[in-house]
């Protein structure tokens, strides 16, 4: 019963490492966390970093060697109410997923932190300029950690085969640690699955078809999620369907939401494509449509063909940047009044105050355009579209130019 209760225990927890000496990586921090723990007190951290890097061992270790009472949490399975019991007697906390935390929760521990009462120790796979409160984030130390790597990893996965008594070529060691993505929680948890294998399919070859799909790893809450889209509309937008594709099924392979990635080719299509061809908005969104239509896995054809569309494309952000110069203008001067001619008259009282007076329509003009000015006073003149000559835009705005050198006026 004891002996069962003992290789019960996942080998990611058999294998922790005792102190910081044996913690594997990390060696940039190594520096900052001697004077860290030299001090007369540890002050309160945010260790943050991707799945697998060792933020829970760092954090345990840390609170290990502060002498204080202290206690492990898990944000998603503890709410206030427990957590205040939790605390009672306590000195320091080591909190995982603290992103798990609504804004408001953070807000608990800013007057504990404040007095002093409580020191905190907090993990998180996530962004935290993003994910924790300005407030709280002023009151800890951010310590980035960074994924292991290859070397490091098949240090971890030596320790690991050696915890199992599992017999393995160096060949397999690297292949098992390549297929982690520099998660060693996911490395040790392949070490186990590989172990439940006969020996002749623990070789690289065979363990290629014997691992299970869940081995590539999916960060959907933390960086690698927001990279990889990243890096994806960044190809798109230098014209690279075959980078843009590659990031795209490194996403949908990880289990990516396909609808977070569709609107994100919306949004490309209308940023970085835009005017340059206007077809590519509705077949972004044709896109969107079909994927909810057919669903997953077949989902990825029209999104492949949309990435690829949008890739290809030219591309002009002309009407991007000609709303964020609208935008900055706004926010810096503040919003003019409406000129009183493009105002609806819809009282009597408003007719009487000149609304609507003088306005020209258009549509009653040959070619459809008469001379007026639609600009607030003080900023007539004033441009914030500028064409591109990138496909079809020169088309589409040749009227507006043409027209804009006969009511051509200074800037206001």
């Amino acid at each position: 019963m004891i002996g069962h209760a003992v290789t019960a225990v996942p080998l990611a927890e058999r294998i922790r490492p005792k102190s910081l000496e044996t913690l594997v990586g990390q060696s940039h921090l190594r520096t900052r966390l001697a004077a860290l723990t030299g001090g007369k007190r540890l002050p309160s951290l945010l260790l943050f970093g991707p799945p697998g890097c060792g933020k829970s061992t760092l954090a345990l270790l840390l609170a290990e060697r502060s002498g204080l009472r202290y206690t492990r949490v898990s944000a998603p399975e503890t709410g206030l109410t427990s957590l205040r019991k939790r605390l009672e007697g306590i000195d320091l906390l080591v909190l995982d997923e603290l992103h798990r935390y609504s804004k408001a929760q953070q807000d608990f521990f800013l007057p504990l932190l404040e007095s002093g009462e409580l020191t905190l120790i907090a993990t998180t796979t996530e962004n935290p300029s993003f994910s924790v409160t300005r407030q709280l984030l002023s009151r800890l130390h951010v310590l980035r950690l960074r994924p292991l790597t290859p070397s490091e990893l098949l240090e971890v996965a030596v320790r690991g085969a050696a915890e199992l008594s599992l017999t393995l070529s160096e060949e397999a060691l690297r292949f098992l640690a390549g297929m982690s993505g520099g998660d060693a929680r996911t490395l040790l948890n392949l070490l186990e699955y590989t172990a439940e294998l006969p020996a002749e399919r623990r070789e690289p070859e065979a363990l290629k078809t014997a691992l299970p799909e869940m081995v590539i790893r999916g960060d959907r809450g933390g960086d690698t999620h927001y990279e990889l889209v990243s890096a994806m509309i960044k190809s798109i937008r230098g014209s690279d369907p075959d980078a843009a594709l590659y990031y795209m099924a490194a996403m949908l392979e990880a289990g990516e939401d396909p609808r977070f990635i569709c609107r994100r080719l919306i949004l490309s299509a209308s940023e970085d494509v835009g005017l340059a061809d206007p077809a590519a908005l509705p077949l972004a969104v044709a896109c969107q449509q079909a994927v909810e239509f057919v669903g997953m896995p077949e989902g990825f054809i029209p999104m492949a063909e949309a990435t690829v569309y949008l890739a290809l494309a030219p591309k002009s952000n002309s009407s991007y940047a000609a709303y964020l110069a609208a935008q900055q203008l706004i926010r810096e001067e503040g919003p003019r009044p409406v000129p009183l001619h493009l105002r609806n008259a819809s009282t009597a009282l408003q007719k009487e105050w000149g609304y609507g007076r003088g306005y020209k329509y258009p549509h009653s003009f040959p070619g459809g355009f008469v001379e007026q000015d639609y600009l607030p006073d003080g900023l007539v003149g004033r441009r914030f579209y500028q064409p591109k000559e990138q496909g079809q835009e020169p088309k589409l705005s040749l009227f507006h130019l043409q027209h804009l050198k006969k009511k051509a006026k200074p800037q206001g």
